[in-house]
C-alpha cells in the first residue's frame, strides 16, 4: 500500500484504546460495500511491549487471516524499541503501514513523553518519524492534534512539513489541542489549510458522527479521507450508509434492504450489531486467544459504556449490562432491552 489514496473508500476507523480491536473491525467490515477498501487500525500499541509479546494471542494485536490493509498504531519515542516493534509488526504480523501516535493527551502517555507530548518539540517528533521510517518497509503515517497557540495554523504547517521531510507518508489531523481533549468543536479549517500546504495525503478527524458529516468534511476541507472514532463504533453501518450515498453496491449479505436511516431503524440495527459483536468477541478473545470470559465481558461492557450515549434510553441498557455476570447473561440483557422499540440520536455531545 503506497498511501491511503490507493484505497477507494473515504472513511476509516480511528485507533481507540479498548475499542479498535479485531472484533469491532470485523463488525464494521460486515457493513462495508462491495468492492470498497479502506485501511484499518489497531488499538494503540506500546513500542516497548510489542517486541516481547505474542502477537497472535495478545488481545490488542489479534487479527483475522482475512484482514487486509492493517495499519497498527504505535506509541513510542526510543529508537531500539521502535525498531524492534516495527520489524515484528511488518515482517511477522503483516502490517500494511505503521501509524505513529502524536495525538494521545492522556496522562499515562504524557509522563513518558509519548503521544501529544511529542508535539512540544518538532525536532524530537521529526526524529521519531525518521527512526520509524528507517526500519519500515511500509508507509509511515502520523496522527496528531492541533498546535495550541494564537498562530496555530502556521505552526501546524511548519510542524507537519518537518514530519514530511523526515518521511511521513500521510498525516491524520484531529484539530483540537491537547488541552481541549474532547471539549469544544474541532476546527476543520485547520485540515483545509494543512491540505493546501503539504503534498502528502491528509486524513481529517474530529466531530464525525454521521455519513453526512463525512461528505461535509471532504467538501469543506478537501481531505483525502475521513476518520471516525466512537461514533463509527456506535454506528458501524455508517459504512453502509456512506456507500449508498456514494453509489457503491451494497454488501452482499445486506441485499434486500436499504441501510437504516430513521432513529428507530438505527436503534434496531444497534441491537442486532451489539449481539453480533458479543459473538465476534467471544470467538476472537476466548476461542482464538484463550482469554478469560471476564476479560471479554469487560471489553463488551466498555463498548456499551462508550456507545450507549447515542441511544435515547442508553443509560438503561448500560445499567442492565453492567450487572451481567457472564456473556450469556449479557446476551439476555441485550435481547431483553431490544424487545422494545429503541431509537438512536443522530449525534450527541462527544465529551464523555
Amino acid at each position: 500500500m503506497r498511501n491511503v489514496t490507493d484505497l477507494n473508500f473515504p472513511l476509516c476507523l480511528a485507533p481507540m484504546v479498548g475499542l479498535s480491536h479485531v472484533a469491532l473491525r470485523r463488525l464494521i467490515s460486515d457493513y462495508m460495500p462491495q468492492n470498497a477498501s479502506t485501511h484499518w487500525p489497531t488499538e494503540m500499541l506500546n513500542s516497548r511491549r510489542v517486541p516481547g509479546e505474542n502477537l497472535k494471542t495478545t488481545p490488542e494485536t489479534l487479527r483475522r487471516d482475512e484482514e487486509v490493509y492493517l495499519v497498527p498504531q504505535i506509541l513510542g519515542n526510543e529508537e531500539i524499541p521502535i525498531q524492534k516493534a516495527v520489524q515484528r509488526l511488518v515482517n511477522e504480523w503483516g502490517a500494511s503501514g505503521i501509524d505513529i501516535n502524536m495525538g494521545c493527551p492522556v496522562q499515562k502517555a504524557l509522563k513518558h513523553n509519548y503521544g501529544v507530548s511529542l508535539m512540544g518539540d518538532v525536532n524530537y517528533a521529526a526524529q521519531v518519524v525518521a527512526m520509524t521510517k528507517k526500519v519500515s518497509t511500509v508507509p509511515v503515517s502520523v496522527k496528531l492534534r492541533a498546535v495550541g497557540s494564537e498562530k496555530s495554523v502556521p505552526q501546524l504547517i511548519t510542524f507537519v512539513q518537518q514530519l514530511v521531510d523526515s518521511g511521513a507518508d500521510w498525516i491524520t489531523l484531529h484539530p483540537r489541542t491537547a488541552a481541549q481533549k474532547r471539549r469544544g468543536q474541532s476546527d476543520w479549517s485547520q485540515i483545509a489549510e494543512l491540505k493546501k500546504a503539504v503534498k502528502i495525503p491528509i486524513i481529517g478527524n474530529g466531530d464525525i458522527q454521521t455519513a453526512d458529516d463525512v461528505v461535509l468534511m471532504i467538501n469543506e476541507t478537501g481531505a483525502d479521507k475521513v476518520m471516525a472514532g466512537r461514533a463509527l463504533a456506535a454506528r458501524p453501518w455508517m459504512m453502509w450508509q456512506l456507500g449508498e450515498k456514494l453509489g457503491f453496491a451494497s454488501a452482499a449479505h445486506l441485499h434486500g434492504r436499504r441501510a437504516p436511516h430513521t432513529p428507530v431503524e438505527e436503534g434496531a440495527e444497534y441491537g442486532r450489531s451489539l449481539l453480533k459483536l458479543i459473538e465476534y468477541s467471544e470467538e476472537s478473545f476466548m476461542q482464538v486467544a484463550g482469554a478469560s470470559e471476564s476479560l471479554t465481558l469487560r471489553k463488551m461492557q466498555f463498548y456499551i459504556r462508550t456507545t450507549h450515549v447515542w441511544l435515547e434510553f442508553g443509560h438503561t441498557l448500560m445499567a442492565m449490562c453492567s450487572r451481567a455476570q457472564n456473556l450469556s447473561d449479557l446476551k439476555i440483557q441485550v435481547a431483553c432491552f431490544f424487545e422494545h422499540e429503541q431509537a438512536m440520536y443522530p449525534r450527541t455531545e462527544l465529551r464523555q
